[in-house]
């Protein structure tokens, strides 16, 4: 099946919002690689904050989206794990070096010389060029089979923002007996709270948005709490065994304090939320962290092993995202929606370019 490369791409920065159908080259079709036609792409905020400059200047034309479902059209020689007709999915990592300690240990999704699926650069000088489009090759080990319990639909989203909270929650140990707090309840936070209850954990979800306050209870949170009051953490003060901030805008006046507060002893604090680069994390002191011993750290992504499990786990317990579904047309809608947090949790475009 011949597949012919285009999409929906960045041409000027200044008209952010603008995008143009732009054909494309794709990378040279290795004997690891699989080729698969797109179907389904989630919107993330990381398109958002990369077609406004936000995280800085990008590769133009450049075409976004890394919550990619489709269905294979090519395998190349050595590739074992798909067929071709295979429903599948990518996230937002397309390559690595797979020889460093990294990729050697399952963490490939740290390793040093990464490839993230748009705005990146592939070993033979092409330009990666993400999910807004027809569609896309990666080395085997980025592609993730989708189990049948799973919709297209509900999958798409699973590969960034899923896995995104989900690696950090099953390696700090979210799991029955433990109490789990979700910081933003948004694209990022809603999975956060899904996957958190489908853990076993106890969930306790905290808003600045009142409308959202019952959907938080609807997706199986055991506690909501809006952090409009400025004292909304003492009641919570030495109770949470872990914590996954989600949010991408910090308030300065908001010290990291506050939450590490919250956390029982060698608790944890972990950041997944990515604002742009002029906004940092809160302030802290060395203090806060003495009076229990609480850790903070970060999460990329996941491994392969993780969006794995992620999958397996979403098709048991019955996870389903809150998204909504527009024609990958009209991605300007769902971008400009996404921009003005105007979308509730997550968009995914459905293939109709032509």
């Amino acid at each position: 099946m011949s597949v012919e490369f285009k999409g929906f791409a960045l041409t000027d920065p200044a008209a952010w919002n603008e995008l143009s159908l732009y054909s494309y080259k794709p990378k040279t079709f290795l004997d690891e690689d699989v080729e698969l036609a797109i179907t389904h792409c989630g919107v993330c905020g990381s398109d958002v904050h990369t077609l406004t400059q936000g995280w800085g200047n990008t590769r133009l034309p450049l075409v976004v989206g890394h919550e990619i479902v489709g269905n294979v059209t090519r395998v190349g020689a050595k590739v074992t794990e798909f067929k071709v007709g295979d429903r599948v999915g990518i996230g937002a990592q397309i390559g690595s070096c797979m020889q460093c300690r990294r990729c050697q240990t399952g963490n490939e999704n740290y390793c040093l010389k990464l490839i993230d699926t748009y705005n990146d650069v592939y070993a033979d000088g092409v330009v990666t060029q993400g999910g807004y489009s027809t569609a896309i090759r990666a080395h085997e080990r980025f592609v993730f089979k989708i189990p049948d319990a799973i919709e297209s639909k509900d999958a798409a989203s699973m590969f960034c923002a899923g896995l995104t909270v989900f690696s950090p929650l099953k390696a700090n140990g979210a799991g029955p007996g433990k109490k789990v707090g979700v910081v933003g309840i948004g694209g990022l936070g809603h999975y956060a709270v899904l996957f958190a209850k489908a853990l076993g954990a106890e969930v306790y979800a905290f808003t600045h948005s009142l409308s959202k306050l019952e959907d938080a209870k609807k997706m199986g949170a055991d506690h909501v709490i809006s952090t409009h009051d400025e004292d909304f953490y003492k009641p919570y003060q030495g109770e949470l065994d872990l914590i996954i901030s989600t949010i991408d805008v910090f308030r300065p006046d908001r010290p990291l304090k506050v939450y590490l507060s919250m956390l029982f002893v060698h608790g944890k604090f972990i950041n997944v939320g990515l604002p742009n680069n002029d906004n940092p994390l809160p302030p802290m002191h060395a203090f806060d962290l003495q009076p229990n011993g609480a850790f903070i750290g970060g999460s990329h992504i996941g491994s392969k092993t993780e969006c794995l499990e992620m999958l397996e786990l979403a098709a048991e317990k019955g996870v389903k995202p809150w998204i909504q579904e527009v024609p990958m047309s009209q991605a300007k809608v769902a971008i400009e929606a996404v921009k003005s947090g105007k979308v509730r949790y997550r968009y995914v475009l459905t293939q109709d370019i032509a």
